[in-house]
C-alpha cells in the first residue's frame, strides 16, 4: 500500500509541474514555439516616458536578433521599443478621445489583468472592454484572447490611448477604452 501511495504521489507531482510550465517565448498560430529575449513573465516597472527628440517612423524590423518585430519592452532596463513616433503620429489620432471615459480600473505594474474573451476588436479584462488600434493589429496576432495576462499603462504621447503589455510575449499595443 505504501508503494502504491508513493507512486501516486510521484505521478501527481510530475503532472502538477508539467501543468505549471509556461513557454518563455510564446505560441504562434500554427502551434510553433517562437523564442524571444523579451516577455516570459517580465512586467515593466513603468510605462514609456514621453517621447523627446526626433520622432521615428515605424520600421517593422527587429531591433536585436531574437527580438520580435512588434513593439516590445526590453527586460533589462524596461526600455519601450517602438514607442518613439511622437505625439503627432496620425496612426493614433482620435477625433473623440476618451469617448467612453477614462479607464476606471488600475493601471501599472502592480495590476495584472487576465484577458477573458473577445479579440482585437473588443476584448475584456475584468468587467472592462478595450479595442486595439487598427495600426497595431499586426502586432497582436499571437495573443491568447482568453488567457494571456496583460498590464495596462497610460500612453504619455497619444491622447485617448492606453498601452496593453502582454506579459507572456513582452509585446504591447495601443488600446482604447470602450467602457465597462
Amino acid at each position: 500500500m505504501k508503494v502504491l501511495m508513493g507512486l501516486f504521489a510521484a505521478a501527481l507531482m510530475l503532472s502538477f509541474s508539467a501543468m505549471a510550465e509556461r513557454p518563455a517565448g510564446g505560441e504562434r498560430g500554427g502551434g510553433g514555439h517562437v523564442e524571444h529575449a523579451v516577455g516570459g513573465g517580465h512586467i515593466p516597472a513603468h510605462g514609456p516616458p514621453p517621447m523627446r527628440g526626433q520622432p521615428r517612423q515605424p520600421s517593422g524590423e527587429s531591433d536585436r536578433p531574437g527580438h520580435p518585430t512588434a513593439p516590445h519592452v526590453h527586460p533589462d532596463g524596461d526600455r519601450w521599443i517602438g514607442h518613439d513616433t511622437g505625439r503627432n503620429d496620425t496612426h493614433y489620432h482620435l477625433d473623440h478621445p476618451w469617448e467612453h471615459g477614462h479607464f476606471p480600473g488600475a493601471v501599472g505594474p502592480g495590476h495584472v489583468w487576465r484577458l477573458h474573451g473577445g479579440d482585437y476588436h473588443r476584448f475584456a479584462v475584468g468587467s472592462f472592454f478595450f479595442s486595439v488600434a487598427d495600426f497595431d493589429l499586426a502586432y497582436c496576432g499571437d495573443w491568447l484572447w482568453d488567457s494571456d495576462d496583460i498590464v495596462i499603462y497610460a500612453d504619455p504621447d497619444h491622447v485617448g490611448w492606453y498601452l496593453a503589455y502582454n506579459v507572456r510575449l513582452g509585446t504591447y499595443v495601443h488600446v482604447s477604452y470602450l467602457g465597462g
